[in-house]
Order: C-alpha cells, then structure tokens, then sequence
C-alpha cells in the first residue's frame, strides 16, 4: 500500500474552504481530530485522532485508523474485537483541522472498548456544585474482558 500524499495546508482561504486538494491542517504533533458516527442514524460513536499515515490507510482500505496518543501507534479500529468500522463517507471541516468519518461498523455493531455502541455513554450531571458523571447507556454488546483477554482495552 502506497501512502497518500497532502499537501501543506493553503493560506489562501478561498483555496483553503473551496474544492479542491485534501490539505489536512495536522497539530504540532502531527494529528488531526476524527469524530466518527455511525452512517445510518448519526450516533456519535467516537473521538479520535489521526497523523498522515492513519488517514492515508483510511482512505485506501475503506477501513477506519487512527493514532494512539496513549500507545503512540496505529491501530486498525476493531482489529482485536471484530468491530472493524467500513468508512462509508469522510468529510472535512472547513479549515481542514477535523475530518469527520460516516462509518459502518461490523460485528457486535459496538465501537467503545467497554463494549457499548458509543464512547459517549455518560452525561454529566451538577449535583450540590459538583460535576458528576452518570452511565445513560449501560447496554454492552460484548464483554470486554472475553474479547480483549482480560486486559479490558486493546
């Protein structure tokens, strides 16, 4: 697999905001924000970050990466549980710093190491001045402990 090319981001803003070359605006630390929801409803499943060589595999398998900050890697989304997400559109925001993936993903049809369909499966609450946080999704598609060997994350 070849690795897309961008080109440095443009200063022109018409260029910039127009159509044309994908110029992804990279952070100092070489990553770009991925929010990533499901192609079908719209459920935000995800949050994460993208370098180069993760939206480059992106774009050429169909398959959803990204870059670990904790594991300082790339990992193909659902690779260990079987939630592989098929990319069914991306699109970008309008200075190029935030990508935004309409997945579909496959298996348990869950993306959160947890085993629930969706990262997002808290609200926070202020109770007496203090901000709590409280499970408003508790539906688990798989058990984390069998899929990813007791260790409870990939």
């Amino acid at each position: 697999m070849t690795m897309t090319e961008f080109p440095a981001p443009s200063v022109d803003k018409t260029e910039l905001e127009g159509q044309g070359l994908l110029t992804p605006k990279f952070d100092d630390n070489g990553l770009v924000t991925a929010i990533v929801t499901d192609h079908r409803d719209g459920e935000l499943l995800m949050v994460a970050h993208m370098n180069a060589q993760a939206l480059s595999m992106t774009l050429e398998s169909g398959i959803a990466h990204y870059y670990s900050r904790s594991r300082q890697k790339i990992w193909k989304k659902g690779e260990s549980s079987g939630n592989l997400q098929s990319v069914r559109e991306i699109r970008v925001d309008c200075d190029q710093d935030a990508i935004w993936l309409k997945v579909e993903v496959a298996g348990h049809d869950a993306t959160c190491h947890t085993g629930r369909r969706s990262c997002f499966y808290r609200s926070v609450v202020l109770e007496d001045g203090v901000a709590r946080t409280v499970i408003t999704d508790d539906h688990r598609h798989f058990d984390p402990d069998t899929v990813y060997g007791g260790s409870g994350k990939p």
